[in-house]
């Protein structure tokens, strides 16, 4: 497994984050548990701030659909970024946290109603409008609380990024935004126009997540400063801001080659400026969405092996205390991962293995075929790089309660989420009155 951040091997063979070594923080905290590594994403959030935001004085917002808790929300405060939510549930976590409201980006292709009027109480900086039902449902909510909302137009640019097809999002066929090619996105620029209670910023874009390709993130720019050449002729307006999403792809196992940030910063930028000299157009401000990239590779997922099964020919499986109802990303999409045993790390690999969870689900898998020491229950399995939509995905499949999560630096661990027990499970069960009162079915005694 590739080391990245503070990891290392300690004088006792084990695997160490943060200083703290994860045998201990399995037998400190229990297992299955999330340990994020605060000092790497502090790193990376740096890195976007130096690259963006000093550089070429964009926004970056924090994509916080990858993971989000109050603790997360201080650090990327603390780090100068903004923050991207994309529901009423993000939104609140973010107003308990005291997240300034004006560095809040509000997106959603679906917002309800109480959730607008939540933005709006709270001062969002910016709505992210994704259909002609919200520019008509936000300009009567803002118009009724006397509020003007500051907008940004999400559009589907008709790029196909090189990733999952269920991680594309910048295609023609897809669920997000207004069209570009068949002129929809210049239509509700026109509509947004008319509604006085709505202040269009500028335009916002999303062409996929775990994308390695610069040039995809360049010809998109160029597509979007296009439509912002179109949208000046046709209204006048030139457009202040220009969002182009997250995306940017990290290392998760063998093969994945992502790019430098500072690339990804070159690659937008001179697309933007080249466009905006070509079309006689002021640049408009950068924003960014980086999600993955900044706790992805952050983030390891430490497990309790527990039973075996060997099919001689065929394959082993070697079962852990968790699995898709922590990680369901593998059931979802194929997702790989890399892992090791946390407390051999110098043993050598000895035979390939399967990692199966313990859902009663026949695609509750981890990893197929990952070489490990001869592996024994009792031992530690740490998976790497599951910062990323691994707790913000997670579920009571089969009443499974949901791991803790610890922050980890500096050789100290602290619980920015507690563990789920049982009784977390029952607190919104309800039994109703004619069901407690009911006589269960007398049966047959059987001879």
């Amino acid at each position: 497994m590739k080391l990245r951040g503070t990891m290392k091997v300690n004088l006792a063979g084990h695997l160490e984050i943060g200083g703290y070594d994860a045998v201990q923080l399995a037998r400190d905290f229990g297992t299955p548990l999330y340990v994020m590594d605060e000092a790497m994403i502090r790193e990376i959030c740096g890195q976007y701030r130096a690259s963006f935001i000093m550089k070429h004085h964009a926004e970056v917002f924090y994509a916080s659909k990858a993971f989000l808790t109050m603790a997360m929300c201080r650090i990327i405060e603390q780090e100068g970024l903004g923050l991207d939510v994309v529901s009423g549930g993000e939104l609140y976590t973010a107003i308990k946290a005291k997240f300034p409201p004006g560095r809040i980006c509000f997106h959603g292709n679906n917002k309800q109603l109480d959730e607008l009027r939540l933005a709006l109480e709270y001062g969002v900086g910016r709505i992210v409008v994704d259909n002609y039902r919200e520019i008509e449902m936000l300009g009567s909510l803002a118009e009724q609380m006397g509020r003007t909302a500051e907008v940004l137009l999400r559009v589907s640019p008709g790029v196909e990024a090189h990733t999952h097809e269920y991680i594309k999002t910048g295609q023609i066929d897809s669920k997000f935004g207004f069209t570009v090619p068949n002129g929809q996105a210049l239509d509700a620029v026109k509509r947004c126009l008319a509604v006085k209670s709505l202040e269009l910023r500028g335009i916002h874009c999303h062409i996929g997540s775990q994308v390695f390709e610069m040039e995809s993130f360049g010809y998109t720019a160029g597509i979007m400063m296009e439509l912002a050449r179109d949208i000046y002729r046709e209204t006048g307006l030139e457009i202040k801001e220009l969002n182009l999403g997250g995306g940017f792809g990290i290392y998760y196992a063998e093969g994945d080659e992502p790019s430098r940030i500072e690339k990804y910063a070159e690659a937008v930028t001179d697309a933007i400026a080249r466009k905006a000299g070509e079309y006689g157009l002021k640049p408009p401000r950068l924003m960014i969405e980086p999600g993955r990239s900044i706790v992805g590779e952050a983030g390891t997922t430490l497990y309790t092996v527990g039973s075996t099964k060997e099919i001689p020919g065929v394959r082993k499986y070697v079962a852990v205390d968790g699995g898709m109802s922590d990680n369901p990303r593998h059931a979802l999409y194929q997702a790989r991962y890399e892992a090791c045993l946390a407390n051999r790390m110098n043993s050598p690999a000895e035979e390939k293995v399967a990692i199966t969870g313990k859902c009663c689900e026949s695609g509750d898998m981890l990893i197929w075929d990952l070489p490990l020491p001869k592996v024994e229950a009792g031992d530690i399995l740490a998976v790497a790089c599951t910062g990323a939509y691994n707790y913000s995905m997670s579920m009571n499949y089969n009443r499974l309660c949901r791991p803790a999560v610890v922050l980890v630096q500096d050789g100290a661990a602290e619980v920015i989420v507690e563990r789920e027990n049982y009784e977390d499970l029952l607190r919104n069960d309800r039994i109703p009155k004619r069901l407690r009162q009911a006589k269960p079915v007398r049966l047959a005694s059987r001879r």
